[in-house]
């Protein structure tokens, strides 16, 4: 049977179950990345779990999203994280040497593996003709521990590119056309594959830039062929050796198939505050901007820096724009310095910042209250900049950087000049020092872990009640984001090693008497939660599971849920349901209280079951969609319950 080429790399990691959309599948994981956001709680598992040394063929460990350091907190997490890849066989990015996607493309990435990242989009490496796949930091502790990774077989979107993109268009404007057509829901329970004439016109870096923003479209990942462009681009790399070709067997079918003409592409940006808000820049021309930022995961490359430099190159930003310029990796930052292009850059009034996430996750270039923020970031939820009542819009470098000449938002195309020709540095820079090596074993076996005052152990969670009798504390809405559930930026995320001290800001954003009101169940038994459509969409931190389920969360009742929040919510304990009759939703209000009772065989004997809503007389019929594996882990109260029974069976 001909396989495309998500096929292949499932068939050759298929560990357990069927390859069958919908059936739970087990997964070899070659490769794990960790981010400091989130990272800290992983090696914290690692050390619960008393593991002896990474078990994949690469891990690595980065440090990009907290590198403000207004105290000891950072630098001291700092220190643990790299103190615990020594102890436990990683490798090691020291702060300012990059955000982890692009720095892993570069270093790690290898056709024909597979990559789970405690980030939402690590699926960019994709890119690379890798199964990449964004979850939560327990399900990447267990694969750095060797088990496999259990996520639903999901649907093959096979996408055919024909055409070659306009002049004054980039690969930041299709992957916001596909947000225009399908929203950010459109990849649910699917993997996005591109094929095609068209994929030959696009670099490994423009494969990166649409990979990357598969986790808007709530996709499991994105899949690229390996061709000889990868090849090209890991020739350049010193890491030729690496590549092998990929790409999908003659008469290969999808489960749902498009195509697009990659030539009928125009510019386009998302409005605040969703990725899916999308429309042609053409329509907002004209509207006044604060602030204009070129950079982060999903604009990483050398071209998105150059293209913006070759725009300003000789002229002035308009006056009163902050133009932040947030370069994605050290070694890709030389190459800016050698060609010129930054000093185009700052000359034009740009403000260099360092090698990192920064504001793309609200740490640092926060915009101004009630002003319009230009970002080539993949993300405008409310609040993520680091101000509460942001406006941020999204958008390629191009669009980018001509409307901070105009001040103004500007479709690109209408600039007086000519389209800048861009090309990588013939022979690109090598930064052999991004990434620390891991120790030999016996010299790991040797290191102590470097704890500083802020790091808190992960507090016992309790089995699952058979009875629970549950105020529901909040009635949100659709796509609630994990950003909206516990936000990131400079105030919260020092705390991320720290639960107690993080689960202060749940839901702040929402409902600041949260985290009072839900301290106040915890002692009664707990609370749940209810919301609508996409629930939990965005980043992968689990401590937007975890945080609340310290507070009391035990059930969250939705109409859907995003694939990793919901895969954390389960990995934590909090039972995650679904609406059987969607219209039930209408029937609820804050302060009703859910009467669960005999749940444990609810759970086990079924999908559905119906929960009383106390006093006044309704049943709510609801859903689960948990494995039998999942089922056992609920009912220990959490998966580190779970592997810890499992250990002392053995």
């Amino acid at each position: 049977m001909p396989l495309n080429v998500t096929q292949k790399l499932i068939k050759d990691h298929l560990v357990s179950g069927e390859m069958v959309p919908g059936e739970e599948v087990g997964l070899k994981i070659d490769q794990t990345l960790t981010q400091d956001a989130t990272g800290t709680l992983v090696m914290l598992e690692l050390e619960a779990m008393e593991l002896d040394r990474a078990k994949t063929e690469a891990s690595a460990q980065y440090v990009d999203h907290n590198l403000i350091q207004v105290d000891s907190k950072n630098p001291d997490d700092h220190l643990f994280l790299q103190s615990a890849t020594r102890r436990f066989g990683l490798h090691y990015s020291q702060p300012g040497n990059g955000v982890s996607h692009p720095v892993h493309m570069q270093k790690l990435a290898k056709p024909g593996k597979t990559l789970l990242g405690s980030d939402s989009h690590t699926c960019a490496n994709g890119c690379m003709g890798m199964l990449a796949m964004g979850a939560g930091g327990i399900d990447v502790a267990m694969a750095i521990a060797g088990e496999p990774f259990y996520v639903k077989m999901p649907k093959v979107w096979g996408i055919k590119l024909t055409g070659k993109l306009p002049e004054w268009v980039s690969a930041k404007d299709f992957i916001l056309e596909i947000l225009r057509r399908y929203d950010v829901k459109g990849g649910v329970g699917k993997v996005i594959e591109y094929f095609g004439p068209g994929v030959d016109t696009l670099s490994a870096m423009d494969r990166h830039v649409i990979a990357n923003m598969g986790a808007e479209l709530g996709a499991t990942g994105t899949v690229f062929p390996s061709d000889k462009e990868i090849k090209r681009f890991l020739k350049e790399q010193d890491r030729e050796d690496d590549w092998i070709e990929l790409k999908a067997d003659k008469g290969a079918t999808y489960d749902i198939y498009e195509e697009i003409d990659l030539s009928e592409i125009e510019p386009l940006i998302a409005k605040p505050s969703s990725p899916g808000n999308v429309v042609p820049v053409s329509e907002l021309t004209g509207t006044p901007i604060y602030q204009s930022y070129v950079g982060s995961s999903a604009n990483p490359g050398y071209r998105d820096f150059a293209i913006a430099a070759e725009i300003v190159n000789g002229k002035h930003i308009a006056e009163g724009v902050s133009f932040d310029i947030n370069p994605t990796s050290k070694q890709m930052l030389t190459d800016l310095v050698k060609e010129s292009h930054v000093a185009s850059l700052l000359q034009a009034g740009g403000r260099l910042h360092q090698a990192g996430c920064n504001g793309c996750i609200g740490m640092g270039q926060a915009p101004a209250t009630g002003r319009n923020s230009l970002r080539t970031t993949p993300r405008n939820f409310p609040g993520r900049s680091g101000t509460r009542e942001d406006s941020v819009f999204l958008c390629s470098p191009e669009t980018a950087a001509a409307s901070a000449l105009t001040g103004k938002i500007t479709d690109p195309r209408t600039l007086d000049m000519d389209y800048p020709k861009v090309k990588d540095p013939k022979k690109p820079t090598t930064d052999v020092n991004l990434l620390d090596e891991p120790l030999p074993p016996e010299e790991a076996k040797k290191v102590q872990l470097e704890k500083g005052p802020n790091i808190a152990s992960i507090p016992k969670m309790d089995e699952m009640p058979d009875q629970l009798e549950l105020p529901i504390l909040l009635k949100m809405s659709d796509n609630i984001s994990t950003d909206e559930i516990l936000a990131g930026g400079a105030r919260v995320l020092p705390f991320r090693s720290n639960l107690p001290e993080i689960s202060k800001f749940t839901f702040e954003i929402i409902d600041d008497t949260y985290y009072d009101r839900g301290k106040s169940t915890v002692e009664k038994g707990g609370h749940a939660v209810v919301g609508g459509f996409n629930y939990g969409q965005g980043s992968s931190r689990e401590h937007a599971a975890l945080a609340p389920r310290y507070l009391g969360l035990r059930v969250a009742l939705v109409k859907d849920f995003a694939r990793i929040h919901w895969q954390n919510l389960v990995n934590f304990g909090v039972l995650p349901l679904t609406f059987v009759n969607e219209e039930d939703y209408d029937l609820l209000e804050q302060g009703d209280v859910l009467s669960l009772t005999d749940l444990r065989n609810k759970i086990r004997n079924g999908n559905e079951f119906s929960i009383e809503v106390k006093g006044k007389n309704q049943q709510i019929n609801v859903s689960h969609a948990l494995s039998a594996r999942q089922i056992d882990i609920m009912i220990k109260g959490g998966i580190i319950n779970w592997v810890k029974d499992r250990h002392s069976q053995k």
